[in-house]
């Protein structure tokens, strides 16, 4: 079976493929002190607790944290007897390259969005992640990756705003009643929940007029349902996009070998 990880600046998931389906899936914050013993204890519990019964032969890692990319390796080869895959290194390759100026490095967890998004809903796509940043991949005809969009997220925006303003408190990001806050608290989630339906479409708005041609868009991450009740612009939310694409890469990967 397959261990699929997927190591995000602020959480890490770890799903077990069968083949078919994914059998299970647990979230654990991404700590770069965090040992392959560690993982292990923790990953072997929720495995004994939730009956999973899977012997994991094979591995594929795709992390935007690089300080942990080490002892995920560790855990695997350790507690596995399995070399992994690493999205973005030489040695795990792509359907297709992705085409970027020369010498950029593209984040793994785009490269696999981007897989991911082409399988299922073919090319001249845009990927929105809501993630700890808000990305904007473009998928062109063939399935390439061929650049995107970096905006703050969601929360680090929330975090920015209360750090820089002493009176205003943390809030929950939430989809509030009306436009017009009547507090201090209706205010910021009306600012920052419409602020950012109103940073999507516009992005969105700029790459199909770039672009000039029709472009679906697939939205993705932890805060894509909240954000998708405020608009229209989402042709799907796909939760389990990334772990999807991981899936694709490894047996790629393994039928080209």
């Amino acid at each position: 079976m397959l261990l699929a990880i997927d190591c995000g600046n602020t959480n890490t998931v770890f799903s077990i493929w069968d083949g078919t389906r994914f059998l299970a899936t647990w979230r654990i914050a991404t700590d770069h002190t965090r040992t392959a013993d560690e993982y292990f204890v923790w990953l072997s519990s929720l495995m004994a607790m939730t009956k999973t019964d899977a012997t994991v032969t094979e591995a594929i890692i795709s992390s935007t944290v690089p300080r942990v990319v080490f002892n995920l390796r560790v855990l695997c080869n350790r507690y596995f007897d399995c070399r992994p895959l690493v999205v973005g290194k030489p040695d795990c390759r792509l359907p297709v390259a992705p085409r970027v100026d020369l010498g950029t490095t593209v984040g793994p967890d785009r490269l696999v969005n981007t897989v991911a998004g082409h399988d299922r809903h073919g090319g001249d796509l845009i990927i929105v992640d809501f993630g700890t940043a808000t990305t904007f991949d473009v998928v062109d005809d063939d399935g390439a990756y061929v650049g995107g969009v970096i905006a703050p997220g969601v929360n680090l925006s929330l975090e920015a705003l209360h750090n820089a303003a002493a009176a205003l408190p943390h809030i929950d990001v939430a989809k509030p009643d009306k436009v017009i806050g009547t507090n201090t608290v209706a205010c910021m989630q009306s600012g920052v929940y419409w602020g950012y339906v109103g940073l999507v479409e516009g992005i969105v708005r700029e790459v199909r007029r770039e672009r000039d041609r029709p472009m679906k868009v697939v939205a993705t991450g932890g805060l894509a349902s909240l954000f998708a009740q405020g608009t229209a612009l989402f042709h799907s939310i796909e939760d389990d996009l990334t772990m999807h694409g991981l899936v694709l890469i490894n047996d790629y990967n393994k039928e080209t070998a």
